[in-house]
């Protein structure tokens, strides 16, 4: 690990900032969370990216894996070795559940620093670091740079929105979310070491509510 890499794994783990609550509320959502997000064109895209620009048997972080719909099964149905991870127990089940040729584990984003998953082909972050407050999430990129093997691919989705840690009602439940604008993201990702081989956004409003859509922003970027 580089020096620079230290430090940036150090300052994740000083950080610590508290997320109670978020592991509970995607415990209390459960299976509704397929259910009110039910069209995933925009992941489903980039998770095709993902799957068919590494070579078969790659071996991919699927990071705050939710259910493992549909990214871990999708990644697993192209020859992958998928490796889930998320905070939420019930989430986990279902995952293991509905994707039984991956494997999952119980555990914080900042647990990974240490390694203790080994190195990886590519990774998925789809809506995962925008449940981190802002100054995280850069930490949480050179992470997941230091996770990934050269050249190796991350499929990295957020929000466009100009939000810091900002409490959200979600499906009964209340959960907080970081955004940026679409230029400042551009900077942040290759700020962390990774170049950008592609790009497109989405507008998606879940089934369950009546709220405007959202824009969803897809990164297919390689590490440098």
């Amino acid at each position: 690990m580089s020096g620079d890499d230290q430090r940036d794994y150090d300052g994740f783990a000083l950080l610590g900032l508290d997320r109670t609550g978020q592991a509970e509320a995607f415990d209390a959502i459960g299976d509704r969370y397929d259910e009110a997000f039910p069209h995933k064109d925009g992941q489903l895209a980039a998770g095709e990216w993902l799957a068919g620009a590494l070579p078969p048997g790659s071996r991919i972080l699927d990071l705050g894996c939710g259910t493992g719909l549909p990214t871990a099964r999708q990644l697993v149905g192209a020859g992958h070795e998928v490796v889930g991870v998320d905070l939420s127990p019930g989430m986990l089940d279902l995952a293991r559940a509905n994707v039984p040729d991956a494997t999952f584990h119980l555990a914080d984003l900042a647990d990974l620093r240490d390694g203790r998953l080994g190195v990886f082909d590519g990774a998925a972050a789809f809506f995962s670091l925008l449940m981190l407050p802002r100054p995280e999430i850069p930490h949480a990129l050179r992470m997941l740079h230091g996770l990934l093997r050269p050249g190796g691919l991350l499929a990295l989705s957020m929000v466009e929105a100009d939000v810091d840690d900002y409490a959200i009602p979600f499906l009964g439940s209340t959960i907080r979310v970081s955004g940026y604008l679409r230029d400042e993201l551009r900077q942040v990702v290759c700020d962390a070491g990774f170049d950008i081989a592609g790009e497109s956004s989405w507008a998606y409003a879940p089934a369950s509510t009546d709220v405007p859509p959202e824009i969803q922003l897809f990164l297919d970027l390689r590490r440098v």
